[in-house]
């Protein structure tokens, strides 16, 4: 390609509404452009870019026996309401475009595909002698954020493969699931990227089990916490370790003492001179099912803690068939407003024991009449702890499980992993941190869509069952934008040489010089009859502004047909460590292919 024929535009400043360095090199560099919140055109440099993850991602699919197809964008409403998930995601989450055609039907702009895809299966799959089946497309989501940020890291439209397999029980799953964490890791290696692995929480997909792959970088929206051993790594949302030892308690005997003006934990501690670990500290929520009823949800948690509100939730939402309901649309904590609505007298906030009395709630239809209790698995074994004492500025302290409160028959960990805490599987070792822009998830689902929409198959004993389901996707435009979000240097983006939108491009300082031309066209067909996606910059511009906009851009590799054609030499810079080589003409091309060739086996 020919640089004077491109539509190229460069920019000297970072746009006002980009912030983070990738998001203002894309559009300094001409890849995207800005049409409207989280919605942006992907120009020629960037859609080769596409192209080539794109490629990548079809090449390690089809490797694993999947087959591609192409999904309808817009979904009818009763496949998701058939899945229970209508609710959630225009209600609860309200991250999907919902509409209404000309006819009244509702519609949704698909952010996700497993209705649709489940509804296929179990039109078409009728034995267990068609599977198991792996289907995937690459294709355009669509999903209404409520702050569209970063660019294409977190946009309203966005590219993503999502495959979607299909099979005959637990353990079939497994292995199509473990060859799509292989084909994961080669398609992310391939591209060129460093990245981790980790556990992580299924959300409002759902399912037994998922793991997301993350591009580590400083500007990465997620945590991970991880080990130095490489044994474990997981989304904060999901991590889970163990907790510092408990400190012995100070107190003794029951008693109820007065502390006037403590709130918080840290004010409770001063005045009662103990430390946070002999708490229990329970903090009050408000889960609102779809089905409409509200349940206030009493968590006890040791003082020194956190609770994980995604732990929470998926706690509550194994609960939910008990308030005739299948998912949460919301989880608050609720504020004197919220309180109003339900409470028959003023709470004691800051106050509260593990037993405070269900008189508290007002008789009312719509809500469940009594606390939920749950307890965390770190304060199930304190003795002699403080707690609220169901009245404004008092606690008790010396209480214990049994004697004075009843232990909540719901044990569960909802507690938020830390930096520092002790890994579960070395309690010698220590919880590390890192940022991480996740760019891959994939999920073992089981059956919750399949039960939910009546796909069922017959086994080789002709009982009709549930088919067991996975599903794995990759965000390609985001991954595209992480790739320079990790590469990248004061003077622009360093692509990749897998992935750049081309892998050469040819310099001419003077294109008025009938030399620097003819060699430079020279060296142009025989990149192209080598295979090399070569560019050619022979716009008539100063030569300053032709490498600033080469090292912006961030082509691999630059060839500079100037002042060392002389010598019957061009100069040969490599865009990611700025190395310069003076090689003879003749070996140019040839010593291109096999650096390309050697970037491309690296990664």
């Amino acid at each position: 390609m020919r640089l004077s024929q491109m539509l190229f535009v460069t920019l000297r400043d970072d746009p006002a509404d980009a912030e983070i360095p990738s998001h203002k090199l894309l559009v300094r560099a001409g890849f995207i452009r800005r049409l409207g919140s989280g919605l942006y055109a992907y120009l020629p440099l960037m859609w080769r870019v596409l192209e080539k993850v794109k490629r990548i991602v079809q090449e390690e699919m089809n490797r694993t026996g999947a087959q591609e197809c192409l999904l309808p964008q817009l979904q009818p409403s009763e496949l998701w309401k058939m899945s229970g998930r209508w609710d959630t995601y225009t209600e609860s989450e309200g991250i999907m475009f919902a509409l209404r055609d000309r006819l009244e039907r509702e519609l949704g702009l698909g952010p996700t595909h497993e209705e649709v895809i489940t509804a296929i299966a179990k039109e078409m799959i009728r034995s267990y002698r068609q599977l198991p089946v792996n289907l995937y497309q690459i294709q355009t989501k669509f999903r209404d954020e409520i702050r569209p940020r970063f660019g294409l890291m977190r946009g309203r439209e966005f590219i993503m493969k999502d495959a979607y397999s299909f099979h005959c029980d637990e353990a079939s799953l497994k292995s199509t699931y473990e060859a799509m964490d292989q084909a994961y890791r080669n398609i992310f290696s391939r591209c060129g990227l460093d990245f981790r692995a980790v556990d992580a929480d299924s959300g409002a997909i759902g399912g037994s089990g998922s793991q997301e792959f993350m591009v580590l970088a400083d500007a990465g929206e997620d945590e991970i916490l991880y080990t130095e051993d490489g044994l474990y790594s997981a989304n904060i949302e999901k991590a889970v370790s163990l907790p510092t030892d408990a400190k012995p308690s100070r107190f003794s005997t029951y008693k109820k003492e007065p502390t006037p003006d403590t709130a918080t934990i840290a004010k409770m501690c001063q005045c009662l001179g103990c430390d946070a670990s002999n708490v229990v500290k329970n903090v009050l929520y408000q889960a609102v099912y779809n089905g409409g009823k509200t349940v206030l949800v009493l968590v006890s948690i040791r003082g020194d803690q956190e609770v994980n509100e995604v732990k929470l939730t998926n706690e509550l939402t194994k609960l939910a068939s008990h308030y005739e309901s299948t998912n949460i649309l919301s989880l608050t904590v609720p504020d004197e407003k919220e309180q109003q609505k339900w409470a028959a007298k003023s709470l004691p906030l800051g106050y509260i024991s593990p037993g405070i009395s269900d008189d508290y709630i007002a008789k009312n239809a719509s809500v469940a009449d009594k606390f939920l209790r749950l307890v965390d698995q770190t304060a199930v074994d304190l003795t002699n702890f403080a707690t609220g004492a169901d009245e404004v500025d008092y606690h008790v302290t010396g209480a214990n499980w049994g004697n004075d409160f009843s232990l909540p028959k719901l044990v569960v960990d909802v507690r938020k992993a830390l930096v520092g805490d002790r890994p579960v599987h070395d309690p010698n070792g220590e919880l590390k941190t890192a940022r991480g822009i996740e760019v891959g998830h994939i999920f073992q689902l089981g059956t919750k869509y399949s039960q939910a929409m009546g796909a069922t198959f017959t086994n080789e004993q002709g009982e009709e069952k549930p088919l067991v389901m996975g599903c794995y996707g990759i965000g390609v435009s985001r991954l595209a934008q992480a790739a320079v979000e990790q590469s990248y240097d004061k003077d622009g983006i360093i692509w990749p040489t897998a992935i750049a939108p081309y892998e050469v491009v040819i310099v001419v300082p003077n294109v008025g010089d009938g030399e620097q031309m003819q060699v430079a066209e020279q060296i142009y067909a025989e990149c192209q009859a080598a295979g090399v996606d070569v560019l050619l910059d022979d716009r008539n511009e100063r030569a300053g502004v032709k490498f600033k906009d080469s090292e912006l851009i961030g082509i691999p590799y630059r060839v500079v047909t100037g002042k060392s054609l002389k010598q019957g030499q061009l100069e040969v810079v490599k865009r990611a460590d700025k190395s310069v080589q003076n090689l003879a003409i003749a070996t140019v091309v040839p010593t291109l292919v096999t650096s390309i060739k050697a970037d491309k086996k690296a990664s």
